[in-house]
């Protein structure tokens, strides 16, 4: 019996949905921001918010180097992150602020312990619910790693863009200085929080052992629930303590993160060259199975065939990596696709004669 194929016209439609929602509570939330600090602080804060925004994207793209998310689920996890999760987050953290100036009768302590409870267990929990329905939603693209954290990436650069649009509109006259301090000094913070549950997500997606199917996406979620809360802390306690945290715990944890997405890299490697081993040439096989062969591969056929060169290489790159994931996940016991199969294979050989 043949495997049933998805509705793609049902899931195209969620998919429009669920962005038309995003970018309603987008509006609602700049609408909210542009009350609180007026129409010249709005305007300066989307400026300077967007600025950096395009060079982060970017490099998030070219870290998913192997096999490439889908421009549209990149494009919805980047609108949840600037739309709906920043806007449930406005007020859910408003009504704990509420609660906790309740309790303490004291804005300082209210605002404190909202900063150290509130924003780090609603905003990674609004920020990682996109992560898990792409997990459980669209699973055949989420297979490991790096894709978690490519997500979980987009996810965040959208919350920080439409956050520091708050923080930059609030500053005034030392917007620069506010500018300096998120967007350069720690432009990776959400982006780092949220990749610890990309890469809980993504271990649980690459493993076959039960327990980290079960274990490793809520520990993730708590991993960046706790970076997010110290992070916080330790700016509520003195400049020092943040200054401290950013050396001690935050550079540390980056650092960590990267060594993390290498080894990943080095796994897509490793299946690329197996389940691709009798389909390309030992040569094509080295650079296809390479971050930097890739990148010299689609340079040279660029010199050597102009653009249309370049564009293909990219295609034929895209290709192989898409038949070797399709064979990987039929080996873990995904519904196999001998159709699809069948269809990458003539087109990997058509673009590599093309390229010849």
């Amino acid at each position: 019996m043949a495997a049933k194929k998805p509705n793609r016209g049902a899931s195209g439609c969620c998919l429009g949905c669920l962005s038309l929602l995003a970018l309603s509570a987008g509006m609602l939330t700049l609408l909210l921001i542009g009350a609180s600090v007026g129409a010249d602080g709005l305007v300066v804060g989307m400026i300077l918010a967007c600025l950096p925004v395009p060079f982060y994207v970017g490099l998030a793209l070219w870290i998913d180097r192997y096999e490439p998310e889908p421009p549209h689920l990149l494009l919805v996890a980047f609108m949840w992150g600037a739309g709906l999760a920043v806007f449930a987050s406005y007020l859910l953290n408003t009504f704990n602020s509420s609660v906790f100036f309740e309790a303490t009768h004291d804005a300082a302590a209210a605002s404190a312990l909202g900063g150290i409870i509130s924003a780090p267990l609603v905003e990674e929990s609004t920020k990682g619910l996109c992560l898990f329905l792409l997990f459980f939603w669209k699973r055949k693209e989420f297979d490991g790693i790096v894709d978690g954290v490519v997500y979980a990436t987009m996810v965040a650069l959208g919350f920080a863009m439409t956050e520091n649009i708050q923080y930059y509109g609030a500053a005034g006259e030392s917007a620069g200085a506010v500018f300096v301090l998120r967007g350069m000094l720690s432009p990776y913070s959400h982006p780092l929080f949220t990749s610890m549950t990309g890469i809980g997500l993504g271990w649980a997606a690459q493993s076959d052992r039960w327990y980290v199917k079960l274990l490793a996406p809520p520990l993730g979620l708590l991993a960046a629930m706790t970076l997010h809360a110290t992070w916080n802390l330790s700016a509520t306690i003195h400049i020092d303590a943040w200054l401290a945290s950013y050396v001690l715990i935050m550079f540390p944890a980056a650092v960590c993160v990267a060594i993390i997405l290498l080894f990943a890299l080095a796994r897509e490697g490793r299946l690329l060259r197996h389940y691709l081993a009798n389909e390309l040439t030992p040569d094509d096989l080295k650079k296809v199975s390479s971050v930097w062969g890739r990148i010299g591969y689609s340079i040279a056929k660029f010199f050597k065939k102009g653009p249309l060169g370049w564009l293909r290489s990219e295609q034929y790159l895209q290709a192989a990596s898409e038949l070797a994931f399709l064979r990987h996940r039929t080996s873990r016991g995904f519904p196999p696709d001998p159709d699809q199969e069948q269809e990458l294979q003539a087109r990997l050989h058509q673009l590599r004669s093309q390229l010849q």
